[in-house]
């Protein structure tokens, strides 16, 4: 088993700032060494049925991109030090 998670409050006010406001998306929390070292944030935008529209065709929401986990995972191993 791991190391306990450290959290301060500092932490849990930057992953409420993160989280704040956001509709569509999802907030990563990446952790090292049993730390939080990082918070990514990724917000999706919808545009449905917007007037203006080319073709008449209807808006669709946007394309889900892969983590960058999962991005560096294909890429090959990579050392981290």
């Amino acid at each position: 088993m791991g190391s306990p998670l450290e959290i301060n409050e500092d932490w849990l006010e930057r992953i409420r700032q993160s989280l704040n406001g956001l509709e569509f998306g999802h907030v990563q929390i990446i952790i090292h060494g049993g730390r939080i070292v990082q918070i990514e944030r990724t917000e999706r935008k919808r545009f449905e049925g917007e007037s203006g529209s080319s073709g008449g065709a209807s808006a669709s929401a946007p394309v889900p991109q892969q983590p960058r986990w999962q991005q560096r995972k294909a890429q090959g191993p990579h050392r981290h030090d």
